[in-house]
């Protein structure tokens, strides 16, 4: 006699998977915050732990080691981003560059409400590439070359919309974008002003060939 297939449960998943998932979240997002404002090699666990009140027991269910939770923390600001920036950049409501315009814009109000003390999670651990793990380099090479494509994808656009020149090289203009702005975002977090990235925009925009 065939007994019958038991039927799935409905109604909500199990308790323990759903507080497992919220767990890994809140130590991520802790290590976010705590990384943007600090670096990785002067950050310890037991801050990011204290963030969150989760025991160091737990931080090792999730993650392997520091390393490990550095590259998660990494992937999952890397996922943040480039949602900020296709929400400006593939915004079709504006022209190119006021797409980019727009972002700065958001990025200067989101500087100034978290009172400079956090910058680009990014840009901050390539200036301490040397302390980090090796597995971090090309980690964040190709968040960089990410970010660079999608930005030269919005200067392309501005080529066909004519306000950039056909002969722009739109790659390296990307390039040339972030690289600078990165140091901008350095410098408004020591002067705890939003100027170094209007002087930095206002000059780059300048200089586009039209």
């Amino acid at each position: 006699m065939n007994l019958p297939t038991p039927k799935p449960r409905r109604g909500r998943p199990p308790k323990v998977s759903r507080e497992n998932h919220d767990t890994k979240a809140a130590l991520i997002r802790s290590g976010l915050e705590q990384l943007t404002e600090s670096g990785f090699a002067s950050s310890g666990i037991d801050q990011i732990l204290k963030r969150v009140n989760v025991p160091k027991g737990s931080f090792y269910h999730y993650f392997a080691s520091k390393e490990a939770f550095g590259q998660a923390v990494i992937d999952s600001y890397a996922s943040y981003f480039a949602d900020k920036l296709d929400a400006c950049l593939l915004d079709e409501s504006y022209s190119p560059l006021t797409r980019l315009s727009n972002f700065v814009e958001k990025a200067k109000m989101g500087m100034a409400r978290h009172h400079f003390k956090r910058g680009c999670l990014v840009g901050n651990l390539g200036q301490e590439i040397e302390l980090l793990p090796e597995s971090f380099r090309q980690q964040l090479i190709t968040i960089f070359n990410n970010w660079q494509q999608r930005l030269s994808h919005c200067f392309i656009m501005a080529q066909k919309q004519h306000e950039l020149s056909s002969s722009a090289d739109c790659e390296r203009l990307a390039e040339l974008f972030w690289v600078g702005w990165e140091g901008a975002v350095s410098r408004a977090k020591l002067v705890q002003n939003n100027q170094p990235l209007d002087n930095f925009f206002q000059h780059f925009i300048a200089t586009l060939p039209k």
